[in-house]
């Protein structure tokens, strides 16, 4: 600015006109926040989650799909990940499994919405990924996949408790907040052979996607979470379902239910675990390149890396780093601007062979847009490669 100031002075001295036409710029430029004329960049994807209980009611609507593209267009947004598989149930038109939801969505809209939905963002030039999520199956036990292959499909914790806050109460839960929700065990493989025809039966039935979107990949993780199974003593992990044991137990030798945590034992564990959740990713990406190698796949994932790796055991810069994934978006959902700040300035060090979005909560600031917006301008001066929110029924 005084640079700018020297040089314009320095070329019209003694000018009346152009010395107050000077001043003017400078009491605007002054006055105006950078936002106000800053253009956006072009170069950061826009992206938002659809949930399958939108208020919008997009799924359950001809006229609120079609709304959705309109709003989105009108909106910049580039991205759709609509979710079409959530709490082990379906959202498509699936000829697999229970078509109850399907067949509520057909009922309330007269139409395949989904089909609709892709119609309107071709038109558009506004991508849609079918968001899936994988390990959650929500409250209920009446699903297919828990149905088809018993309890022993969902993970426990060392304790043999499942995830829910509202199972099993002992005196841990005074001092330890669970989930509310149960999980399958990603060290099962009939896990991944299940989410592997899931979303072969979503990509078949709708070409026109862009990809597929996970959620969901990883373990529950209690809070406070533990660094690592040594100190299992103190508090919950979890991991503990009878066949993740017994496949430990034939490659190592060691029992989870039996063994000292020692700092070795406990490392080949959690490398064990980790390790399932790595390798349930790369299955599914694999699987959906084999049936349509143009599509891409991205994965929602807790923001800190440490917290991620360390207590979710969701390596998601590994799977950048390694190719696993095309791209992840990181969950960055607070109203705390430095805290939004740095996370995102440290993920962005992880981008490895892929790309990094950052999830905005704006459902947590919709009375509050000066707070919202200025961390869109945070995040976007950081230059993410897209940024995403959560969500649509909040744009």
């Amino acid at each position: 600015m005084i640079f700018i100031r020297r040089a314009f002075l320095y070329i019209c001295p003694r000018n009346p006109w152009l010395q107050l036409m000077w001043a003017s710029f400078s009491i605007i430029f002054l006055i105006l926040p950078l936002s106000a004329y800053a253009k956006d960049n072009p170069s950061i994807v826009k992206g938002t989650w659809v949930t399958c209980f939108s208020e919008k009611k997009v799924l359950y609507s001809k006229k609120s799909a079609i709304e959705l593209i309109k709003s989105c267009k009108k909106s910049g947004i580039d991205e759709i990940y609509l979710q079409l598989y959530r709490g082990g149930k379906s959202y498509y038109d699936t000829k697999m499994y229970s078509k109850a939801n399907y067949e509520g969505m057909l009922k309330s809209a007269g139409v395949d919405t989904i089909d609709v939905i892709l119609k309107e963002a071709k038109r558009c030039d506004i991508k849609v990924f079918a968001w899936i999520n994988v390990l959650s199956v929500g409250k209920a036990r009446k699903v297919d996949i828990v149905e088809k292959f018993g309890e022993d499909i969902l993970t426990k914790d060392q304790y043999l408790r499942s995830p829910m806050r509202t199972e099993d109460i002992n005196e841990l839960d005074k001092y330890y907040l669970r989930d509310e929700q149960l999980f399958l065990e990603p060290g099962d493989p009939r896990v991944a052979g299940y989410m592997v025809s899931v979303i072969g039966e979503i990509i078949t039935r709708y070409p026109d996607l862009a990809g597929v979107h996970l959620d969901y990949v990883r373990y529950p993780y209690p809070v406070p979470f533990l660094p690592r199974s040594s100190f299992n003593k103190f508090g919950l992990t979890y991991g503990y379902a009878r066949e993740n044991i017994s496949r430990f137990r034939e490659k190592t030798g060691l029992d989870p239910m039996k063994m000292n945590y020692d700092n070795e034992n406990s490392l080949l564990w959690d490398n064990w675990k980790r390790d399932q959740v790595t390798e349930l990713v790369g299955k599914l990406a694999k699987a959906m390149k084999n049936k349509s190698p143009g599509m891409v796949i991205s994965c929602a994932v807790i923001p800190s890396a440490e917290t991620a790796f360390s207590a979710a055991f969701q390596d998601w810069p590994g799977w950048l780093e390694n190719g696993v994934v095309d791209y992840v978006v990181l969950m960055n959902y607070t109203k705390n601007n430095q805290l939004a700040k740095e996370i995102t300035r440290s993920s962005l060090a992880h981008r490895g062979k892929g790309k990094v979005y950052i999830g905005i909560g704006n459902f947590l600031m919709k009375d509050d847009p000066k707070v919202l917006s200025e961390q869109e301008r945070i995040v976007e001066s950081l230059n993410p490669d897209g940024i995403a929110y959560f969500s649509y029924d909040f744009l």
